[in-house]
């Protein structure tokens, strides 16, 4: 079902968010932030604003639009640079920079702590406070934790250093207890840093009011200048205080699962967060069994998630307990290889993240019920359709083949994958043919076959680590027998059927377990077939295309001997063109930017030696 951007633009909640802009192909374009999502979204599609140039020319690409609602705008902001250092959209272009928050680091691993400005977490056992945006908020509340808890600024080696330098200013005005002299124990000290700490963690009520009476009193007794300094750090207090979710603390990738329920449909979100960062989400439509629970809801949707994904995170965090809870964590543990944690948050960012997860599921519920039916129909609806006629079950992921060549010049394949319905470009993978000579579509197909089953890479996460549930042939029976042969050699047991066409070029039916299947032309079965096939066909085309065009750029300047790409550069932006660099004399070849006398003179020699000059033209 066509994406129908007048009407989702009437859904759009007037709350803060980011939205992400998608083209004809799904890539992502833009992402941007918004205060309120209803407002800012619609500005792009209103023909009466005037937006630019790039902006003009970004609106008439997008296809789609989906957002991702958050509580404040700084959580838009933190999230909107995440999701840009992530996926580097075409039209962000003056986002594209490695923007780093500040944060707020306790040196708790010092035996005599302090308080310092952060530009990035380190695992070196200090604690962090943040992200956050304002870097002068961040720098006015460290000198105010400063000076409210007296805590040392200097970087000398305590308690190696007590005594061997004079104490400075700071000891000399009362800021500092002066642990550098050994004024103040170690143990006192400690006491200062955990009011710090508190502070820091957001029980900072207490001084809000106390500098707020400080800042009325000045303001009575006319000191102006006081009563600004106090209102300023107040609102310093304020901007830290306002603790973001997008962000967390610590390093660890994590996955949030929270879902929304409503009769019989229910919509699971999950946030993926990988080094700390959000970098992203999806949403997935379940239909409940009546009688099923929240409890029984999320257990199914985790087992099946889970079963179809390589990248098991470290930590889960749910909205809430789950069945078989205990037994799932064992599970996910074992493949993962390493303990996984399944977690309910209670209190805290944690907590937060989870609601926000929570709620935008609801809104998705909510406003894309009926929309996310069609869809539901069009990608897992369209794949149970292929089980049924094919009798099998289980099927999320499928991959398609096909063979590109003209007259067997530049021989490649592709491979496509679809996991529930839909495509999945970041595992799309596509082969130069280098086994086979001439146009041989079987032996190509038998190549790469055999290639893509019997790779192996040092990544842990590589499109070719999991085996497909289906493959799809573009092809009828002989296609199929070649798959078939490449699997037998390999022992693997994996379902193949081949797509046939009529004499139009259009598909009729399988080709699955030596009969031909006939299918009903009509149904969301075929046309996801059909989509399958010109996915594979249209992926191989365009590398073929691409390979034909970097063989056509090819110049007759990479013949030289000792011509290479900067000397090619060299000798065309001064000279133009290739028959001016070949009536080129040699001390005007000598004088080329990057050419010696020896360079120079194989050109020369090349165009003018025994008269080829002519002929190579």
């Amino acid at each position: 079902m066509a994406f129908d951007i007048q009407e989702e633009l009437k859904k759009l909640p007037a709350c803060p968010g980011v939205y992400i802009m998608h083209d004809a192909r799904d890539a992502i374009i833009y992402v941007g932030k918004a205060i309120s999502l209803k407002n800012r979204v619609r500005q792009y599609f209103q023909t009466s604003r005037n937006k630019g140039a790039k902006i003009e020319r970004m609106v008439t690409q997008i296809a789609r639009f989906e957002y991702i609602v958050t509580d404040s705008e700084l959580e838009a902001l933190v999230l909107e640079c995440n999701l840009i250092k992530e996926h580097r959209p075409k039209y962000n272009t003056m986002l594209k920079d490695d923007k780093s928050y500040p944060f707020i680091k306790v040196t708790v691993n010092e035996a005599f702590p302090r308080v310092l400005f952060a530009r990035r977490m380190r695992k070196d056992k200090a604690k962090y406070f943040g992200p956050y945006t304002s870097a002068g908020a961040v720098k006015d509340v460290i000198e105010l934790v400063q000076k409210l808890y007296h805590i040392r600024t200097c970087n000398r080696s305590l308690p190696r250093d007590i005594g061997k330098e004079r104490p400075c200013l700071y000891y000399h005005i009362h800021q500092c207890h002066g642990p550098c002299q050994g004024k103040v124990s170690q143990e006192e000290y400690h006491q200062q840093i955990q009011g710090a700490l508190q502070f820091l963690n957001g029980n900072s009520d207490g001084i809000l009011k106390e500098l707020e009476e400080k800042m009325q009193q000045a303001s009575e007794e006319l000191r102006f200048e006081d009563a600004m300094e106090y209102r300023d750090l107040c609102v310093s207090i304020r901007k830290v205080k306002e603790r973001q979710k997008i962000t967390s603390y610590g390093e660890e990738d994590k996955d949030v699962v929270a879902m929304a329920m409503e009769e019989q449909d229910a919509v699971v979100q999950v946030f993926f967060i990988r080094e700390g960062r959000l970098i992203g989400r999806d949403h997935f439509y379940l239909k409940v069994v009546p009688g099923d629970g929240r409890e029984q809801v999320l257990s199914s949707f985790l087992k099946q998630f889970y079963a179809g994904t390589p990248f098991i995170p470290r930590e889960i965090m749910l909205q809430s307990a789950i069945e078989d809870e205990q037994i799932i964590q064992e599970w996910l543990s074992k493949r993962r290889g390493q303990k996984v944690y399944l977690r309910v948050p209670k209190k805290g960012t944690k907590e937060k993240l989870v609601e926000l997860a929570a709620e935008n599921a609801r809104m998705v519920l909510a406003k894309d019920k009926e929309r996310i039916k069609r869809e539901e129909g069009r990608t897992i609806g369209a794949v149970k359709e292929i089980e049924n006629w094919i009798g099998l079950s289980g099927v999320q992921r499928i991959e398609a083949y096909d063979i590109s060549n003209i007259s067997g010049f530049e021989s490649v394949g592709s491979m496509v994958v679809y996991e529930k319905g839909k495509p999945k470009r970041s595992d799309y993978r596509k082969f130069k043919i280098k086994w086979v000579q001439g146009p041989n579509d079987y032996a190509s197909m038998e190549e790469v076959l055999t290639r893509r089953f019997t790779h192996e890479s040092d990544k842990e996460f590589d499109s070719f680590s999991v085996l497909p549930d289906l493959i799809m042939m573009d092809g009828g029976k002989g296609q199929v027998n070649v798959a078939l042969k490449v699997l037998k050699t390999l022992d693997l047991q994996i379902p193949v059927c081949g797509m046939v066409k009529d004499d139009h070029h259009r598909t009729r039916g399988l080709y699955y377990e030596n009969q031909e299947i006939p299918i009903d032309t009509s149904s969301e079965g075929f046309r996801l077939i059909t989509r399958i096939q010109d996915e594979a066909h249209r992926f191989a085309i365009e590398y073929h295309r691409s390979l034909r065009s970097k063989e056509q750029v090819h110049s007759l300047l990479d013949d030289i001997p000792g011509i290479g790409p900067a000397r090619r550069k060299a000798l065309l932006r001064k000279f133009k063109s290739l028959e001016a660099v070949a009536a080129a004399s040699l001390e005007e070849l000598t004088q080329t930017e990057s050419m010696n006398e020896r360079s120079a003179r194989q050109v020369y020699e090349f165009f003018h030696g025994e008269q080829q000059g002519k002929d190579n033209l």
